[in-house]
């Protein structure tokens, strides 16, 4: 049970659906009620169809470059531990991509669906996470679910953004945001050592 509320805490961490909503209502205040429904329905499906290519191929490509399963997990600690310090102590993931929106034609690719959603440290953290060396078929696929689970999450959290924001307000955002942030470093620092660990056992 542990193991499963550490997943899903740390899926709902990298993926961030509450950081999401300013994101969304910038990119989406030219629209109507009807389009911007619309546009967080297929943002989330293109999301989730970007993680689970990484989830089924992201491994596959590392293993092609000769990269070994220690150096994936201290690389990828590394980059998620990075991505989580902009989370605490950045200018915050809505800012960043908020500023990124230059054409209102295509946000739902960008910047909804990737970085908002689809970031790069989701993508690192569900490839960390379904590692085949490490993980069963049937963990894999549970937490693939759970990866979908929180996507889903988050579709319905973009449908009331704007109800919500009013609830929640900007620093609220920002600081569930910061919080999601130290919980995505303990888990990238934890990587590190279990990758370091694994090398030198190997190696003697």
């Amino acid at each position: 049970m542990a193991e499963i509320l550490s997943t899903v805490f740390l899926i709902f961490a990298v993926i961030d659906p509450i950081g999401s909503i300013p994101v969304y209502l910038e990119a989406t205040k030219e629209f109507d009620l009807v389009h911007k429904k619309k546009i967080a329905i297929r943002a989330c499906i293109v999301a989730f169809l970007i993680l689970l290519f990484f989830i089924v191929i992201g491994q596959l490509i590392l293993e092609g470059m000769s990269v070994s399963l220690d150096a994936f997990q201290i690389s990828g600690g590394v980059i998620l531990f990075l991505f989580a310090l902009t989370m605490i102590f950045g200018v915050g993931k809505p800012e960043q991509e908020k500023s990124s929106i230059t054409d209102y034609k295509h946000v739902t690719v960008f910047p909804i669906a990737i970085p908002s959603i689809a970031s790069p440290g989701a993508i690192m953290a569900v490839v960390l996470m379904t590692n085949n060396h490490i993980y069963s078929i049937k963990q894999q696929t549970f937490t693939t679910l759970i990866v979908l689970c929180v996507v889903g999450i988050t579709c319905l959290i973009l449908l009331a953004a704007t109800k919500l924001q009013k609830v929640i307000g900007d620093y609220g955002i920002t600081v569930l945001s910061k919080v999601m942030g130290l919980i995505l470093a303990s888990y990238a620092i934890q990587s590190i050592l279990n990758g370091i660990s694994n090398y030198f056992t190997n190696i003697q």
